[in-house]
């Protein structure tokens, strides 16, 4: 495998690790040795007994618990080489009419607002930050019918993260869509009935079917190289992974 960070060890956070994207990512990055802070709600045993993993144990919505729990999980660390923001929730696929606002709510606080408050509590436990980027979708943008609050916090997300890139000019952020992964949250889609209103469901199970759907560790090496890239992007760009040129 060719890691295009393995020229320095880093130190890298990354939320949502327990599966999926999250855990595929934090074992990419411990492979060559980086030191990898993972937040989630519970451990993942392939990651517990590498040395170079610290793990906090948190809820991200519990707003109270993070303040209380972050400090000491960066107290021996002044900087961070890159932070990424990737835990989420998908709620149930039906139509905006029938969400509650406390369904809303709820996808808001793990989707957006507990990255406000990381990123609130990074840059007052920690004297630099090179990099900051939260994991999007391309459901930010594309208005599919059935997506609901999902298509809404993720783009809350990234004009979070465009505002935050304006007010912290010595760290690069960006947001980013990681195309395609299989994840728990694909078996919960492919585990769907068909239902005509929501045409994206179709076209996810086809590309699962196809094996065109990469697992978390292939994606994770893939978004790796996408996020070197993406430093020379505009911070707080929003960007696509299936977009970028990213040839080495």
């Amino acid at each position: 495998m060719n890691h295009p960070c393995a020229k320095a060890h880093k130190k890298v956070l990354i939320t949502g690790t327990s599966t999926g994207l999250g855990a595929g990512l934090a074992w990419y990055y411990l492979q060559t040795g980086h030191q990898v802070y993972g937040i989630s709600r519970r451990n993942n045993d392939k990651l517990a007994g590498n040395p170079h993993f610290h793990y906090l144990s948190q809820d991200l919505a519990d707003f109270e618990g993070m303040e209380r729990k972050i400090g000491p999980l960066l107290k021996n660390i002044a900087d961070l080489d890159l932070a990424i923001l990737n835990a989420g929730i998908l709620p149930e696929i039906k139509d905006m009419k029938d969400c509650s606002l406390e369904e809303i709510m709820d996808v808001m606080n793990v989707n957006v607002w507990s990255s406000k408050v990381l990123i609130d509590l990074m840059f007052a436990n920690l004297k630099s930050i090179r990099q900051i980027a939260a994991i999007s979708s391309g459901a930010a943008v594309n208005g599919s019918r059935g997506w609901n609050s999902y298509s809404i916090s993720k783009a809350a997300l990234n004009m979070l993260v465009r505002l935050y890139a304006r007010e912290q000019p010595g760290t690069h952020f960006c947001s980013i869509a990681p195309g395609l992964v299989d994840t728990n949250m694909q078996e919960y889609i492919f585990s769907l009935p068909g239902d005509r209103r929501f045409s994206s469901l179709d076209k996810l199970k086809e590309s699962k079917r196809s094996g065109k759907m990469p697992k978390p560790e292939e994606a994770a090496e893939v978004l790796a190289r996408a996020l070197e890239k993406a430093i020379g992007e505009e911070s707080g760009s929003f960007l696509d992974v299936r977009e970028m040129d990213l040839q080495v």
